[in-house]
């Protein structure tokens, strides 16, 4: 490649240049570098059920999927999500065609790309719920749309919250839709009927759209998990994103799928086929399989991140972090300022040097950092041993 030269231009575009590489990689980069404890990405340190691994290994070996899947999905997992949704949220009205209301993606990730991509117009604003995950951010410049932020914040409660008028204040004439995450990542918030309901009330009177990242939604711990499609008026404005990643403990398979209206789905799908086309040809038939697992499997999968959660809280605690107790999801937030700390990056970079362990800080999930400054991220998605020995060493961050 010749030298970069002052009349060239940039070789990275210049929305995207202001994300650079995420933190997950480089927390998890550090965490290799140092041999600490990796709780910053929200990745399992165990693989999800055997049976399942079992039927991918069936489908390379039989010959599904090994060239190119259809380009909706195979009809198989868009039968198993159509099922799926029958069979967990049915009594809230929730159905789909898996012909014509279901498509496959490449993980959650591709989903919200497609979904903003196909939906959103350059000049658009996005209304999104701060702190976010960082893809929603990259995904919104790539469709040329204008992100405005709405604040979730801690309440003395030992949760976050969000300010219902704030959100109603953000609506603009340029508003084109909520992108939602619900149960919420990076604070386990769970949003609850009332939010939702007041949430539905204010798409249905501004004629917005909405694409709900609900990847968490069998990992509810406190309250309820209610897609917002099941409320009146949101099913042909919703378009709802999940996975196999979070609900199966396999991230690396990248199975994820939208659901929605026809005309809603044909829009992503528009998008979607100039992403990756088709991927994870014969992981899908395994996750078709995954999905008709009983409840028995989901029961077992909640209670025991449940008592993960406890686990990591209490140490958290104990080490003298201020905890705010996730309702859902993979993570914990905590506030580093009773350490006498005030910025979450700086603490994040010196923390594995320190004792040891690898957290994320949450400033880099905002728009409006100085919110998030005080606070980090930790994952406990991981062995019950891991989660005790990184909580022994904690207490030595202060």
């Amino acid at each position: 490649m010749a030298p970069m030269t002052a009349d060239r231009r940039p070789l990275l575009n210049r929305r995207l240049a202001e994300f650079g590489t995420t933190i997950f990689a480089e927390m998890s980069a550090l965490a290799v570098r140092t041999g600490a404890i990796n709780l910053g990405q929200g990745f399992p340190d165990t693989d999800g059920p055997e049976e399942v691994r079992e039927a991918a290994v069936r489908a390379l070996r039989d010959g599904r999927g090994n060239q190119y899947p259809p380009g909706p999905g195979v009809p198989e997992l868009r039968q198993a999500v159509a099922a799926h949704q029958e069979r967990f949220y049915g009594h809230l009205g929730v159905t789909c065609d898996p012909d014509r209301e279901v498509l496959v993606t490449a993980g959650a990730t591709e989903a919200i790309a497609a979904s903003l991509l196909g939906l959103v117009e350059p000049g658009d604003e996005v209304i999104a719920l701060e702190p976010y995950y960082d893809s929603y951010a990259a995904s919104i410049a790539m469709a040329g749309g204008t992100r405005v932020p709405v604040t979730l914040r801690p309440g003395e409660d030992g949760a976050y919250h969000l300010d219902l008028d704030e959100l109603r204040d953000a609506v603009t004439d340029r508003t084109r839709l909520l992108l939602l995450n619900s149960p919420h990542n990076p604070t386990g918030t769970v949003l609850r009927r009332e939010e939702l309901a007041a949430i539905a009330e204010l798409c249905r009177e501004r004629d917005l759209l909405a694409v709900t990242d609900e990847v968490y939604e069998h990992l509810v711990f406190d309250g309820e998990h209610l897609p917002l499609a099941s409320f009146p008026g949101m099913r042909d404005r919703t378009v709802t994103i999940s996975s196999a990643g979070k609900t199966f403990s396999f991230t690396g398979w990248k199975v994820g799928w939208v659901t929605g209206s026809a005309e809603l789905v044909t829009a992503v799908r528009s998008a979607k086929q100039y992403l990756t086309f088709v991927s994870a040809g014969p992981f899908q038939y395994a996750v078709a399989e995954a999905l008709a697992l009983p409840d028995a499997y989901y029961t077992a999968l909640r209670e025991d991140l449940r008592e993960k959660r406890d686990l990591l809280s209490q140490g958290l605690a104990e080490a003298g972090f201020g905890v705010f107790r996730p309702a859902g999801t993979y993570f914990v937030t905590a506030d580093i300022r009773p350490l006498g700390a005030e910025s979450g990056l700086d603490f994040c970079l010196g923390l594995p040097e320190r004792c040891g362990v690898v957290a994320v800080p949450t400033q880099v999930f905002y728009d409006h950092q100085a919110a998030g400054a005080p606070y980090v991220r930790f994952a406990f998605c991981k062995r019950h041993d891991v989660l005790a020995e990184a909580a022994r060493r904690l207490k030595g961050a202060g």
